[in-house]
């Protein structure tokens, strides 16, 4: 009885652990982690993109320390998105390449002195038939 008690506690631990989700972004984007904070990379529906700051307990905080530059890897060639300071947020100069299913490599500097980390996403703007996000920032486990 103690082996099957046992048992059922692992079991039962496993499918816990198992359900835990993704955290979701506060805009609907994708949660990018930094050293102790986060950033929100957002598609906006005239194809440029947004980027949001959030510390450690995902309250917003100015992006006035962050410098982030995007390369589209898109069908028709590279292109480098510059992106400058919009009230609360960081937003590209111009829209996204048309299409979808490529690759966009984020480089985020964290203040003047801080080396370039490089993230990469799957810039995809279809809906996620499961959690209704759009792919790139889908939280799904497919």
């Amino acid at each position: 009885m103690k082996k099957l008690i046992l048992i059922l506690t692992c079991a039962l631990t496993i499918c816990a652990l198992a359900e835990e989700k993704t955290p979701t972004a506060p805009r609907g984007g994708h949660l990018i982690n930094l050293d102790g904070q986060k950033a929100e990379f957002f598609v906006e529906p005239d194809r440029t993109v947004t980027i949001a700051f959030y510390d450690a307990a995902m309250k917003q905080i100015p992006p006035a320390e962050y410098a982030v530059t995007a390369t589209a890897e898109a069908p028709g060639g590279k292109t480098k998105m510059d992106f400058a300071q919009k009230g609360n947020l960081l937003a590209s100069a111009a829209p996204f390449p048309a299409g979808d299913n490529y690759t966009v490599v984020l480089q985020i500097r964290s203040g003047t002195n801080g080396k370039p980390k490089n993230y990469r996403i799957n810039f995809n703007t279809a809906v996620c038939a499961e959690c209704s996000k759009a792919e790139y920032a889908c939280t799904c486990a497919h």
